[in-house]
């Protein structure tokens, strides 16, 4: 089962990307976690990548594209995969199609989960995280025992930067542009599914199961 998750920044794709990977064990893959393992195992794509992201450019597409196909080819992706950040861009869609019909193959369901932006803004801004042991709360859903006190070691709480309204927004306006497109472009194939995500993170999980298991 080969499986694309869609969804704006703070939407819980990857609350629901691990969910789905340990029920039905396909891993769950990111191009975040594809560019961190070759930059730190300091293989030729990931050298390439790390010159682009240490002078704060975007890894060109043909390049990403390579690394995930790379990834691919992992025998842990045998029987399926989660692409969760992957493709951003209608470039990068079709460019990856055309890769993977090369090789026989197919994605089988894309899934896009809908959130409303003053919902998302709320979520992540209401995030604080633990500069010490990663630990992450919520002001209003997961507070800590004491406030701004992470319960756990005991250190201050932070906002991350990326977790500001005004940076939510910005990122929010560069998926409207880029990738909310690739919305319609899976709709006209006939395999994407649109998720409620504006719900308890299980309520979503239980909706998308279902979808899977059918």
């Amino acid at each position: 089962m080969k499986i694309v998750l869609l969804g704006p920044p703070g939407a819980g794709k990857g609350t629901q990307a691990a969910m789905i990977s340990g029920r039905f064990e396909i891993p769950h893959i990111s191009t975040g976690e594809i560019f961190r393992t070759n930059v730190h195992e300091g293989t030729p794509l990931g050298k390439e990548a790390k010159s682009y992201i240490d002078q704060g450019l975007l890894v060109p597409d043909d390049l990403t594209m390579n690394m995930v196909l790379d990834r691919l080819n992992d025998p842990d992706t045998e029987n399926g995969y989660i692409l969760d950040g992957f493709p951003r861009t209608m470039v990068q869609a079709i460019m990856f199609d055309e890769a993977l019909e090369q090789r026989n193959e197919s994605i089988d369901i894309v899934l896009d989960i809908d959130v409303e932006d003053e919902v998302i803004v709320e979520r992540m801004s209401g995030r604080r995280i633990c500069p010490d042991c990663g630990e992450t709360y919520h002001i209003e859903h997961l507070p800590p025992k004491i406030h701004g006190i992470c319960n756990l070691c005991g250190s201050e709480l932070i906002v991350r930067e990326d977790d500001r309204p005004e940076t939510v927004l910005k990122r929010l306006s560069v998926y409207r542009e880029k990738t909310e497109p690739l919305v319609d472009y899976y709709a006209g194939r006939n395999i994407l599914t649109k998720i409620d995500g504006d719900r308890d993170s299980l309520e979503v999980f239980r909706e998308i199961e279902s979808i899977l298991e059918a």
